[in-house]
């Protein structure tokens, strides 16, 4: 290997932490952001504010919808801050509110074009990643899990796409998903992996999201 090709690759291994890192800000600024908001929201709604405590409600749930459909954000702190003030009543519109926004977030998953997906890859320096998504991009859903199977040498890798259903409710539920992606990331990468129905996806979170808005509903605060 000569000296150039030595510097080619040291540069462009720089570059790649470059961008990685500056990725990891960005999702680190969205992350304080959603928790700066959550806190925000909690100094809003208190029994003080009277008439104005439907209106705020209708606020809160609408920018909970759009923090839970957003990756990274840590959206769900600000459901259980409505199901903890307000009971029964909460729990109920959280839990709808929680389906809406899951749904948002996997057809927005559907809608991002392949070759969109790959250039950001690409950009990364992820080029075997870019590589599979174009393989993947005219398959099938049968043919798309069967290629995957193949590919994924690794069995816990393959645990988890045999398994998707489970994985992806376990991910949902698991303290501090928005690691990961939370919620809307979540929703996000299953509707771009095409590897899963919408009302199969819809019925999982039915399932899935359920248990604590349930007990809030059946118990109260």
């Amino acid at each position: 290997m000569t000296s150039e090709t030595q510097l080619s690759i040291r540069s462009t291994r720089r570059i790649r932490i470059v961008k990685v890192s500056l990725l990891f800000v960005i999702l680190i600024v969205l992350h304080f952001t959603g928790e700066w908001l959550e806190e925000w929201i909690d100094q809003q709604i208190i029994p003080q504010h009277g008439h104005l405590l439907d209106l705020l409600m209708l606020g809160v749930v609408l920018i909970y919808i759009l923090l839970m459909a957003a990756p990274f954000m840590p959206g769900i702190e600000i459901g259980l801050g409505l199901m903890m003030l307000f009971g029964s009543k909460g729990a109920a519109l959280v839990y709808l509110s929680t389906l809406a926004a899951l749904s948002i977030s996997y057809l927005v998953g559907r809608r991002i074009p392949p070759g969109l997906v790959c250039r950001f890859l690409q950009w990364l320096h992820l080029d075997r990643a870019c590589a599979l998504v174009r393989q993947l991009e005219p398959l099938r859903r049968v043919e798309r899990l069967k290629l995957l199977q193949d590919r994924l040498p690794d069995k816990v890798a393959l645990f988890l796409v045999n398994h998707r259903y489970l994985t992806i409710a376990v991910a949902l539920n698991m303290p501090g998903n928005a690691l990961i992606g939370g919620g809307g990331g979540i929703g996000l990468l299953v509707g771009m992996s095409r590897i899963i129905p919408y009302w199969g996806y819809l019925m999982l979170l039915v399932v899935a999201v359920a248990p604590v808005p349930l007990w809030f509903y059946l118990n109260g605060v």
